[in-house]
């Protein structure tokens, strides 16, 4: 396993990864990112990744809507995914991440359906350039995020994995250590963010090692279920900021190099 950072894709992060010993950064082009300023950037990008020997891992897409109101697929947002796909393969970034939108007006299974549609043109134009698509299990615009959507969507498209954060499951109810057991095989890139929950309430985000995630049983979990991807630190919390978050992103870096026998 590797340990990285989500950044945004400037030189100053792949030199701020390089200096605290990271492998990787990752990059996430929400709704409101400009993805042709960001397709444009590539080169700049690669000879980044290469000055400071720092990998892509992961690029990532979060918040867009990406199905109409009548399930069909839009098919601007659809071509923004395939520049970032390219993107990823001209970096040998393994990893594409997507969500996909839920359609109140439709039914379930509609949305599921309308879900594979997308995804699988996502696999088909991905795959020949060397990129895994995964969905996300976070809730931002996106309904394939538990295990019984998991069911129908993943287990009709084989090559679909999984982007897995344990703070999105602890926050809605989840059994994160369940969904890695029974998920796990299908893991892609994994999210290391803390959480805290308190009287039922979420209070803070706080850095991994300083909150309530069993960390230890989940990357041992990882290990059992044969998982050698990327571990990505997101750094979330409203109360760690400016020198404060400097400080607990050391830490859980220190803290996961323990885990990972970095050290």
């Amino acid at each position: 396993m590797q340990l990285g950072i989500i950044s945004a894709p400037a030189v100053e992060n792949f030199k701020r990864a390089k200096e605290k010993g990271l492998d990787f950064i990752e990059l996430c082009i929400n709704e409101g990112n400009n993805v042709e300023e960001f397709y444009q950037s590539r080169n700049e990008l690669f000879n980044n990744k290469n000055k400071y020997v720092v990998n892509v891992q992961s690029i990532g897409r979060w918040k867009s809507l990406r199905i109409d109101e009548k399930g069909k697929v839009l098919d601007e947002e659809l071509e923004k995914c395939f520049q970032l796909i390219d993107v990823a393969s001209e970096l040998e970034c393994p990893n594409f991440v997507s969500g996909c939108n839920y359609v109140e007006e439709l039914s379930y299974f509609e949305n599921c359906s309308a879900a594979i549609d997308l995804i699988s043109q996502l696999i088909d134009y991905a795959k020949p350039k060397g990129v895994k698509v995964s969905s996300y299990n976070c809730r931002k615009v996106n309904f394939v995020h538990n295990p019984v959507a998991w069911k129908l969507v993943h287990g009709h498209l084989n090559e679909l994995g999984i982007k897995f954060d344990p703070s999105h499951s602890r926050y809605f109810g989840g059994d994160y250590l369940q969904e890695t057991m029974d998920w796990g095989h299908r893991f892609n890139h994994v999210h290391l963010k803390g959480s805290m929950i308190i009287n039922g309430e979420r209070v803070d985000d706080p850095p991994v090692g300083l909150d309530q995630t069993d960390w230890k049983t989940f990357i041992s979990l990882l290990r059992v279920k044969g998982y050698t991807g990327g571990l990505s630190i997101e750094p979330h919390s409203p109360v760690w900021k400016g020198e404060l978050g400097e400080q607990g992103i050391d830490y859980t870096i220190s803290y996961m190099r323990e885990l990972l026998f970095l050290k």
